[in-house]
């Protein structure tokens, strides 16, 4: 079982890694076949119809399965030591079944035509990815991604318990991972109504996840937690 958890495991997170890359390329439309704005255009109808039902899955699925009462009902069926990986390799299927069945709808919204401007868009984009990436090895990317709970169970080591820490940039914000979500779906120098309706979307939800997710974790950590978010910003700091 120690073997096969692991196998399940480092599994689990060659796919959300081949996913969060594929990702990348999806919104920046670089290298991948399939981004936000190529494929056969639809009628707008089914294309908002489509696309809003790809996004509430991924919601529905990231939000829900995230949240305690789903992990205490996951432990009554299956060993805990793979419940995050479980969590990331949904997420990750269905997010690529979002890349794949995504229509477009070509519209153009803002086309910025000064090659420095676009330049600078451009950088913007991928600074935004950087910061996505690094925030989470600031909070322990392999535990985040469950390669740490099923190599410590297979090494036959207790997982430490989760505790409260504010590293790097966390001290300046409390989310500096949606953030950089927030700027790399944004930053573009030519925004097409698919790709509005995809960086509208997901920021709405962005925030409806902070709303949960700081309701877990005052759960989780109480006073410490809250005087963390009195003092310190949700997203800019010294603004919001």
């Amino acid at each position: 079982m120690k073997s096969a958890a692991l196998v399940y495991g480092t599994s689990a997170y060659l796919i959300f890694l081949g996913t969060f890359l594929y990702a990348i390329g999806f919104v920046t439309q670089y290298i991948v076949p399939k981004t936000i704005d190529t494929g056969a255009p639809t009628s707008l109808t089914n294309a908002l119809a489509i696309n809003l039902l790809l996004l509430s899955t991924f919601a529905v699925q990231h939000s829900g399965m995230a949240r305690q009462g789903f992990k205490r009902l996951f432990a009554r069926f299956a060993s805990p030591v793979i419940e995050r990986s479980s969590y990331v390799l949904l997420a990750s299927l269905t997010l690529l079944l979002l890349f794949w069945q995504w229509q477009p709808i070509p519209t153009v919204i803002w086309n910025i035509e000064s090659p420095a401007l676009a330049g600078l868009v451009i950088a913007g984009e991928f600074l935004g990815w950087l910061i996505v990436l690094y925030s989470t090895f600031l909070i322990s990317h392999f535990e985040l991604f469950g390669l740490t709970q099923v190599i410590s169970h297979f090494a036959g080591r207790l997982t430490a318990p989760v505790k409260f820490k504010t590293p790097g940039l966390y001290r300046l914000i409390r989310h500096p991972i949606y953030l950089g979500f927030i700027i790399a779906f944004w930053s573009t120098p030519v925004m097409t109504l698919g790709h509005l309706m995809f960086a509208s979307v997901t920021t709405a939800y962005i925030f409806v996840g902070i709303w949960l997710e700081e309701r877990d974790l005052v759960a989780l950590f109480g006073d410490e937690y809250r005087k963390y978010r009195e003092r310190v910003a949700m997203l800019l700091p010294g603004l919001f």
